[in-house]
């Protein structure tokens, strides 16, 4: 049987031997907590306490903007030091929360949950958003607007997406094997919001003990499936997970729901599980930090806010001096100048290298090989793209289909003239939709 999967893509080294086989270590924050009030796409959360409130673990400091918006919960106890502008991996300075710990871990009270099969529809979505829970594979995306679609009895598939195909990462890896209850769980709850929904898990076919470990879990879940993805990059990323798996293809003017499927990652599913079944909201996750310049690469279950030097230093620290730091993954995660910033909803990894390959490589002209294209995911040209790019030429470049990249990055991967090709793009798409909102 053809393993599934999508076209085009690429198969770069994975670097996940370094912190696969490490267990989850839960670790608790020495320094100040901080807390960004935009930890998610849409508006940012609003303050509900001001500087020298005294906090809760599970308290929550900051409320929802909007619809499209998500609280945000203290993960320890303390004093609020500030509410001021920090550094974030992304290279922003957003409004954050400071709490000083004061290593009691006192709980607020969490309120009683009824069982789940006396939750409404509206009950469990209602639990999801006060819970703060927004797409943790880093897309940022509130979790209750995606399970609110305008028609939920045409949501036919809720997808959860187990590739976990950028390299190094190993996050959803252990969370697999270690908290596997909790996702099928998780997923029961997800598709007991959608009366025709099908619940397909897709791990890439490098993870086969995730697999068959799931597998069993759902033994009997008539309306559960475990599927085995071909690994391949860009295979998590969700146009390319849908077709994989349902064999329906979506673009740029379309939802997920528009083809009757819901999507979410790993972390996300297992807190929607915490949220409904245990009622807690969401203060913290398991993030990866590797690379050959950590000493004991390894995965920590990490409160929100802890600092990633607590990180690192509790993976040993360096062992050599890192020449590339990058939040999340090599592909489409962000170089970072400063590991001095907060674990946020989205921060899945931290990788630290001993070697920068992309400063060692100079750009040189295109030589028109066509490798971008055979690799590219979207199937459109993204050498003319970056071209229509550097030259501003925005009517071309949605004349082209620009706006149907993903920013995968795996047209720079490959190409032979060492082109900033991903980079030139996302700039181009950024200033395209920005002149359509105007």
């Amino acid at each position: 049987m053809a393993l599934l999967t999508f076209k085009g893509g690429v198969h770069p080294y994975d670097g996940k031997d370094l912190s696969k086989d490490k267990p989850i270590l839960e670790i608790l924050p020495k320094g100040d907590l901080v807390y960004p009030l935009s930890q998610h796409i849409g508006a940012p959360a609003a303050p509900v306490v001001a500087v020298g409130d005294r906090v809760l673990v599970n308290q929550k400091i900051a409320e929802a903007g909007g619809f499209v918006s998500a609280p945000v919960y203290a993960s320890v106890s303390g004093t609020v030091k500030a509410i001021e502008p920090r550094l974030v991996s992304t290279g922003s300075m957003v409004n954050s929360i400071i709490v000083e710990n004061d290593g009691k871990y006192e709980e607020a009270e969490l309120p009683k949950v009824k069982p789940l099969e006396e939750l409404t529809r509206e009950e469990k979505i209602n639990m999801i958003k006060n819970a703060g829970i927004v797409g943790m594979g880093g897309a940022g995306f509130p979790t209750h607007v995606k399970l609110s679609p305008k028609e939920p009895e045409k949501i036919e598939y809720v997808i959860v997406n187990a590739a976990e195909c950028e390299p190094y990462i190993t996050a959803d890896y252990r969370r697999m094997l270690e908290n596997g209850e909790k996702l099928i769980a998780g997923l029961k709850i997800s598709l007991s919001l959608f009366p025709n929904a099908k619940g397909i898990i897709g791990v890439e076919d490098n993870k086969m003990d995730c697999v068959k470990h799931l597998q069993e879990l759902a033994k009997g879940e008539s309306n559960i499936e475990v599927m085995a993805l071909k690994t391949k990059y860009p295979q998590g990323a969700e146009r390319q997970l849908i077709y994989a798996t349902t064999g329906r293809a979506i673009n740029s003017k379309m939802l997920p729901a528009d083809a009757g499927c819901i999507v979410d990652n790993v972390e996300t599913v297992i807190s929607i599980y915490r949220a409904v079944a245990e009622g807690k909201p969401l203060t913290s996750r398991v993030v990866t930090i590797t690379g050959q310049a950590i000493a004991e690469p390894r995965n920590f279950l990490a409160p929100l806010g802890i600092n990633f030097n607590e990180l690192i230093e509790a993976a040993g620290g360096y062992k050599s001096e890192p020449q590339k730091l990058i939040s999340g993954g090599p592909m489409m995660g962000f170089a970072m100048y400063s590991t001095d910033c907060p674990v946020t909803k989205t921060s899945s990894a931290l990788l630290a290298f001993t070697e920068d390959e992309v400063s060692r490589y100079a750009e040189t002209a295109c030589i028109n090989c066509g490798r971008c294209v055979s690799v590219c995911p979207s199937r459109i040209v993204p050498s003319r793209l970056a071209d229509y790019s550097q030259n501003n030429v925005p009517e071309l470049f949605e004349k082209w289909e620009g706006l149907e990249c993903i920013e995968c990055g795996s047209c720079s991967y490959v190409c032979p003239a060492k082109r900033p090709l991903a980079q030139a793009i996302r700039s181009m798409k950024k200033t395209v939709i920005a002149s359509k909102r105007k």
